[in-house]
């Protein structure tokens, strides 16, 4: 016997490639069905934390997020979507083998604990992250998030790092997980399109930037930092932009191990900016300059 509220059925039909690809369409309408559970109490930053790194998953959210996701060689485990999009996602997953669950809006909101406005929601296997070296190889621009907690802002610079120029993004082990959900939604997907990674600790990472030729500049308020402009003016082949964390700024270890300090000159009675406002700031500025 079927699992309440389940029906099967199988459609195929031409996808974005121009090849036949077949989407299994799970119509699901009992909120209880444990198949859903990889979107169950998506809100509860708690669960996610815990749950995703041993699982080995992250949500993505948006026919846009996933398409992004998929194209950069990332794999769905399963997805949720609305009738009004199925169309969209089978464009996406239409030469995947991965279940389709199709849902009201109702059984959605109820296992995710928030209005699917976009649609369309997948459970993606994380991919294994590659060495620093490996990130670095062929960069000239690199931005290094240290210890940033907020994910709002983890994605937001990341979407910076796609937008202005930055070849790759490094991220310190105690800051937010890039593929967490908001931190995804934010970026826009931009997450999937630039090469990253996580930094084991300073004394390697400082080493491995400094053995690819890499200036270490680090964003801070310090009275020997020079403004952005001047640094800029002589800017070195390869630069490694590190921004801090929102409440305590940059790491002893990071101030330490950077070649320049840099600062933003402000005005207005106002000393900084929003980290990730910063760091399209300072992106821009350098790479819209030649070297």
């Amino acid at each position: 016997m079927g699992q309440p509220g389940l029906r099967r059925s199988r459609e195929a039909g031409r996808v974005g490639d121009g090849r036949l690809g077949t989407v299994e369409l799970l119509p699901v309408t009992d909120a209880d069905d444990r198949r859903l559970d990889d979107y169950r109490g998506l809100t509860d930053t708690a669960l996610r934390t815990l749950h995703e790194p041993a699982g080995g998953l992250y949500i993505a959210e948006s026919t846009k997020v996933i398409a992004r996701a998929v194209a950069s060689g990332h794999r769905p485990r399963s997805v949720l979507v609305q009738e009004r999009r199925i169309e969209d996602i089978r464009e996406i997953v239409g030469d995947l083998d991965v279940p389709v669950y199709v849902v009201p809006d109702e059984v959605a909101e109820a296992v995710t604990g928030f209005a699917v406005h976009r649609g369309t929601i997948a459970s993606m296997h994380r991919p294994e992250l590659p060495s620093v070296r490996d990130v670095l190889d062929g960069a000239s621009v690199v931005l290094i998030l240290e210890n940033i907690g907020d994910h709002t802002n983890v994605g937001a610079a990341f979407r910076a790092a796609a937008g202005l120029g930055a070849d790759a993004v490094l991220v310190s082990p105690g800051g937010a997980d890039p593929l967490y959900r908001r931190s995804v939604r934010v970026s826009m997907g931009t997450v999937f399109q630039v090469p990253w990674t996580r930094i084991p600790d300073w004394e390697s990472a400082i080493a491995d930037l400094h053995g690819a030729g890499f200036d270490i500049a680090a964003l801070a308020l310090r009275d020997d930092a020079v403004t952005l402009d001047a640094y800029v003016a002589d800017r070195p082949a390869r630069v490694a932009l590190v921004m801090g964390s929102e409440g305590d700024g940059l790491s002893r270890a990071a101030l330490e191990g950077a070649d320049t300090v840099v600062t933003i000159p402000m005005s207005g009675g106002v000393d900084s900016l929003n980290v990730a406002s910063a760091a399209a700031v300072a992106l821009w500025a350098i790479t819209s300059r030649s070297v």
